[in-house]
């Protein structure tokens, strides 16, 4: 009878030892379920971060004269805007302008001229309806801030020992050799020992250091180093047009929708924001007038 009655304390016992298991095991599959189910978010919340931490680009080329403004502009932009990088392509319009046609990324154009823009446009690479003539800008004669010469003005410029002349296919060497050729001296000014330059920046830079007696650049570069070259004269309305600045944004197949409605914002900005048109004017540029 005692062994029966332990026998059977003996099976309950262990019955409730394996159904404690049991529920154990269950608690333990539970838990790790919940604890897979809480991780998945919260994982899939940290890579969402991440990606909104993330600054979206906006590639901005600009004619070599608008460099210095650009900057500042840039500064206070991305400071208003942090998840945005504004990266800056800064040469001659000419080059942008191939460089846009061999498939370079390029989100917003800011040209010196309109016959870039226009080119661009016909080739379909520029968003329809984005494009506005926004600037103006003018020719200026300079030389080495102290330097002697017998060079007047635009008409006397072949006194010069040598010019500084921005190329062919470059918007500041093609108002200027069409001034020459209003002037009607054209062929006199080509036969000058030239240096030609690549871009505006490096025909100020050669007369800043000496290096020619005289050269062509726009009135905003001369301006931005007063201390290195002095200006001679300015070109009047009635000897050549002023320089157009059209600015436009760029069918960029690179870019996501993101990128794309940033590129647009930017471009309000540049056009619409009064402080941004008052930095252009400081540094000697000109509203676009019809």
């Amino acid at each position: 009878m005692k062994r029966k009655v332990l026998a059977t304390i003996l099976t309950v016992a262990m019955g409730a030892g394996v159904l404690a298991g049991c529920g154990d095991k269950k608690q333990e599959e539970t838990q790790t379920k919940e604890t897979e189910k809480v991780g998945a978010p919260a994982g899939e919340e940290e890579k969402a971060e991440e990606a909104k931490s993330e600054p979206t680009d906006i590639y901005v080329f600009i004619a070599a004269s608008l460099k210095n403004t650009m900057e500042e502009i840039k500064t206070a932009y991305e400071k208003e805007h942090e998840n945005v990088n504004i990266i800056y392509n800064a040469d001659s319009s000419g080059t942008l302008q191939k460089q846009i046609e061999e498939g370079a990324q390029c989100d917003i154009f800011f040209s010196a001229a309109t016959k870039q823009m226009d080119a661009l446009n016909e080739e379909g690479l520029i968003e329809e309806g984005s494009v506005k003539n926004f600037l103006e800008n003018k020719l200026v004669l300079i030389k080495p801030a102290g330097g002697k010469t017998k060079v007047t003005g635009f008409d006397t410029i072949t006194e010069a020992s040598s010019l500084a002349l921005a190329g062919e296919d470059v918007p500041v060497g093609q108002y200027a050799r069409e001034l020459f050729t209003n002037l009607g001296n054209l062929d006199q000014v080509m036969a000058m020992e030239i240096n030609e330059g690549a871009n505006v920046t490096a025909v100020l830079t050669a007369v800043a250091e000496g290096s020619n007696e005289v050269g062509v650049v726009y009135k905003t570069d001369a301006a931005s180093m007063p201390d290195n070259v002095e200006v001679i004269c300015e070109a009047g309305a009635d000897q050549v047009e002023p320089a157009v600045y059209p600015i436009g944004l760029v069918k960029d197949e690179q870019a996501d929708d993101g990128e794309k409605t940033a590129a647009k914002e930017f471009l309000d900005y540049l056009t619409t924001d009064g402080t941004v048109m008052s930095s252009f004017q400081s540094a000697g540029f000109t509203p676009y007038s019809e």
